[in-house]
């Protein structure tokens, strides 16, 4: 068998091997916890049952390197396509519905934040029309803080990360709480920035009649998305408006620039990648190589 496609196999057999029990995990919840924090972990927590698949790539990736190609071991190759077969419907259905995002109808909300790689606000001036000067400044303000963290690429990938862990429900739980902790956080930041709880409770008030209105707009602010909209679940709007109107927590200062990782947790990402993928040059063969004797005489 090609070494290119062996590895491919090899990924989809020992990743999804290595997903699906930590999907099936009960995390517990940060509910004591400032939504700002709550936030950032809640978000994290989703993607740490991903992160052991891309230790097993680059460990795999490491040992292609020095096995010859075509892989001359004697193994089951239709044992190992059949185990890799359904990790591998799961990884092209994630996909898909990744995809989807980039190419399906653009989403009828009033106002959101759109764009992966450069958000930007989205504001219907027929909408803005309706709301006071505090309301467009609040409503602003929330949607800046979605532009300052990068939300829309956040959301994708909480979602690629969910969708991964598909069939077990706990994933798509925590991504649904992870979004409703989300508008808390923006909303903590957007009042820690001058704008009224008032002024963006009605803001929000109105933006889901307005979505109401449009037809279609629940459904297209479903689970799978990646636009910061200013109106969450709709389960949680009367939550989200009792904090609005509470007075702002002590614990909630302004959000830093990005949520997203700083330099230096980017540098020993790096050097973590790079040790892993020496160990799986270095000691793949030692290990894989009894794995292929075991499937040829299993």
């Amino acid at each position: 068998m090609g070494r290119e496609t062996l590895l491919t196999l090899l990924s989809l057999l020992f990743g999804g091997l290595s997903l699906q029990p930590l999907a099936m995990l009960r995390w517990r919840g940060l509910s004591d916890a400032p939504p700002r924090l709550a936030e950032q972990r809640e978000w994290l927590r989703l993607l740490l049952p991903v992160l052991p698949v891309l230790a097993v790539c680059v460990w795999l990736c490491g040992w292609a390197l020095r096995e010859p190609d075509p892989v001359r071991a004697r193994f089951d190759h239709g044992m190992i396509i059949g185990a890799s077969i359904p990790f591998a419907l799961l990884a092209l259905r994630a996909a898909l519905r990744s995809v989807w995002v980039f190419v399906r109808e653009p989403v009828d909300l009033p106002v959101c934040t759109v764009g992966l790689l450069r958000p930007r606000i989205v504001f219907d001036p027929w909408f803005a029309r309706s709301l006071d000067q505090a309301q467009v400044f609040a409503v602003l303000e929330h949607e800046r803080a979605h532009v300052r963290h990068r939300d829309p690429l956040r959301i994708w990938l909480a979602q690629l990360a969910t969708d991964l862990q598909w069939p077990w429900p706990g994933a798509q739980r925590r991504f649904e709480a992870w979004l409703e902790i989300l508008e808390h956080a923006r909303d903590d930041e957007a009042r820690s920035r001058g704008a009224s709880g008032q002024a963006l409770a009605a803001a929000v008030v109105a933006t889901a009649r307005q979505s109401a209105s449009r037809r279609g707009a629940a459904r297209d602010t479903g689970p799978l998305r990646s636009e910061a909209a200013l109106l969450g679940d709709a389960g949680s709007l009367a939550l989200r408006i009792r904090r609005l109107l509470a007075p702002l927590p002590e614990e909630a200062p302004p959000g830093p620039a990005s949520a997203m990782p700083d330099p230096a947790a980017l540098a020993l990402l790096g050097v973590v990648v790079c040790g892993v993928f020496v160990l799986g040059a270095v000691f793949g063969n030692a290990v894989l190589h009894p794995f292929f004797l075991w499937t040829w005489t299993a």
